[in-house]
């Protein structure tokens, strides 16, 4: 029985973090737009955009290809 008075405390302890954090939460937004980051994966944002050609010097090497004749 003992136990009791020392769960009890420790069990009000933690609703009332839990309702601090929630409170919390809602003051600062946190729960604005929540269907917007459910829909971000949707969209695609990794489209390419086209890539400058590179200035490279290319020197043709002085071996042959091999090509196949069929």
């Amino acid at each position: 029985m003992a136990i009791i008075y020392i769960l009890i405390p420790i069990a009000i302890f933690f609703v009332c973090l839990a309702i601090t954090v929630f409170l919390w939460a809602v003051k600062t937004n946190q729960f604005d737009d929540l269907e917007r980051r459910g829909y971000d994966i949707l969209f695609d944002d990794d489209i390419e955009k086209p890539q400058k050609p590179l200035k490279t010097t290319s020197k043709k090497s002085s071996r042959t290809s091999i090509s196949e004749h069929d």
